[in-house]
């Protein structure tokens, strides 16, 4: 029996936004440390920080739920359909930037946001 398409979209959109969700946690992590690192020592006291974050679990918890779901859709899909609709990621990862961190996004940017979007629509359709 085929897969239904309809549900592999689906299960790719819901890996991107385990992943946003992820980076975004990840990054509010990393901004909450001080970042001058210029020794050996320095850097490990840093990943031993980094290591103490309950955020820093939490987004590699929501990336390994990721990449379960990703070996599931593997399964189900062609590989260039699966990777080519996966690309969905930049734009909610954009999107998220700039809703939550505040961050500011180029024309430029967006404009190759909106290329990878029609690049998209292009392979889901053929």
């Amino acid at each position: 029996m085929k897969t239904n398409i309809f549900f592999i979209i689906g299960l790719i959109a819901l890996t991107d936004l385990c992943d946003t969700i992820s980076q975004l946690i990840l990054k509010s992590s990393i901004n909450s440390i001080d970042w001058h690192v210029n020794t050996v020592q320095k850097a490990l006291r840093l990943i031993w920080q980094l290591l103490k974050l309950p955020r820093v679990w939490l987004g590699f918890l929501i990336s390994g739920i990721s990449f379960l779901i990703w070996l599931f859709v593997l399964t189900k899909a062609d590989l260039n359909l699966a990777f080519s609709l996966d690309s969905m990621r930049y734009v909610m990862i954009a999107l998220a930037s700039v809703l939550l961190l505040k961050e500011k996004v180029s024309i430029v940017r967006w404009l190759g946001i909106t290329c990878v979007v029609f690049g998209i629509a292009m392979v889901a359709m053929g």
